[in-house]
């Protein structure tokens, strides 16, 4: 589009085939480094996510979070002429995303075999819940169903009962941008080769992933060391967790090296060489009386952000456990765009997450960039790349090929 600006990532284009949130994010950050996204959407009523949060004039506020600077072109893709016009945009396009049911692709008839087949260089990014092989590559599945096979929501919440849910898309979002980095990685083989390659990127290996100690903790012991939740509190290095402080709770992280400190702000500062107290360890083994010691401390103290104030003073790493809304008019986070002010054609104004990769050289959150109405591309899209002209582009509406909708 020639009123994009350049960014990192201009000159590529990506035909965006996915839903959700894992997928949209991976594209999302291609978007607003400056990719041509061309976000495919299905009719009659687009991506799925275009239903969730209609709590501004009917407009879908995750949608607008997701689709910052795409374009959208809205297909019936049960048609055969839908699929033809996909086909023709493939040599279009630097890279392909799509997160459907593994084989699905393929059924549609635009499968790898098929890509390279048009375009030779071309790049696949299949994004899925469980993975495209193995043994539960059939079964469908979201974020938390790839959480629950990883061990990681057995991490979660108190050590009693069932454990909980982190009502917050980790994996999704996570996957997402793993998913951007491997694009990257094979944009940048392809220069070297010139080859493409299908990429296979699934939530359940990136929650793997994210076991620091758990899996080699476990595995080298034989078995003696049994990872599993343990509430507030860490279970291998102390003290570090959400300690209850006068008003509310405070995240102290004070092991290894920062033990000393944290004794020193206590104005204990001999804590930190008495015997059974001087490492990790051996203050593990009584972590319910460091736990005491630090709440009692806190407890003295008139409020939460006090307790702050001191911690860092002796520079103990802290942090005030801060609720939704206190995030967006955070200082800090309003200061560096990681809370964003967006303002749509239809929503209005409100508040986003803010893109995470900061740069000298590009803005992290052009305030200039819109989301799509549904299908709002659809002509511009196929003139201007496929070269059809209007009467085409007419046809195929009324023949219900393409769809458009003003939300």
């Amino acid at each position: 589009m020639s009123n994009r600006k350049q960014h990192m990532l201009t000159g590529y284009r990506v035909l965006d085939l996915t839903r959700a949130a894992a997928g949209p994010t991976c594209t999302r950050m291609f978007a607003e480094m400056g990719a041509d996204v061309i976000k495919v959407e299905s009719s009659p009523d687009g991506e799925m996510s275009r239903a969730m949060s209609r709590i501004r004039n009917d407009r879908s506020l995750y949608t607008i979070q997701q689709c910052l600077n795409k374009r959208s072109v809205c297909l019936d893709v049960r048609n055969p002429e839908a699929i033809a016009l996909l086909k023709e945009l493939v040599p279009h396009c630097d890279i392909v995303v799509e997160n459907f049911k593994p084989g699905v692709i393929k059924t549609m008839g635009l499968g790898y075999d098929v890509l390279k087949a048009l375009r030779k260089d071309i790049i696949l990014c299949s994004i899925s819940a469980l993975g495209q092989t193995g043994t539960l590559a059939h079964k469908p599945g979201y974020d938390y169903i790839a959480q629950a096979y990883s061990g990681i929501t057995s991490m979660v919440g108190p050590p009693d009962g069932l454990p909980d849910l982190t009502l917050a898309a980790i994996g999704d979002v996570s996957t997402g941008v793993t998913a951007a980095f491997a694009i990257a990685a094979a944009l940048l083989d392809r220069h070297r080769t010139g080859e493409g390659q299908h990429l296979d990127i699934a939530i359940l290996d990136c929650y793997y992933h994210y076991h620091e100690v758990n899996v080699h903790r476990f595995s080298a012991s034989g078995g003696a060391i049994q990872p599993t939740r343990t509430g507030r509190h860490m279970n291998y290095i102390c003290p570090g967790g959400i300690f209850q402080g006068n008003g509310g709770g405070i995240m102290i992280m004070a092991f290894l090296h920062h033990f000393k400190d944290l004794c020193a702000a206590m104005g204990r500062p001999e804590l930190a060489t008495t015997p059974g107290w001087e490492n990790d360890n051996v203050r593990l083994e009584r972590r319910d009386e460091v736990i005491g010691v630090i709440e009692a401390w806190l407890a003295t103290l008139p409020s939460v952000d006090a307790a702050i104030e001191i911690l860092e003073r002796h520079n103990v790493p802290c942090a005030p456990i801060l609720s939704v809304a206190d995030t967006v008019s955070h200082p800090h986070l309003v200061a560096r765009g990681t809370v964003r002010t967006v303002n749509d054609r239809v929503a209005g104004e409100f508040q986003i997450p803010g893109h995470p990769i900061h740069s000298n050289r590009y803005p992290a959150n052009d305030p200039d960039l819109i989301a799509p109405m549904l299908g709002e591309h659809n002509r511009e899209v196929l003139m201007e790349l496929l070269g059809k002209d209007a009467a085409t582009v007419d046809a195929l509406e009324a023949k219900g090929v393409l769809h458009a909708k003003p939300y």
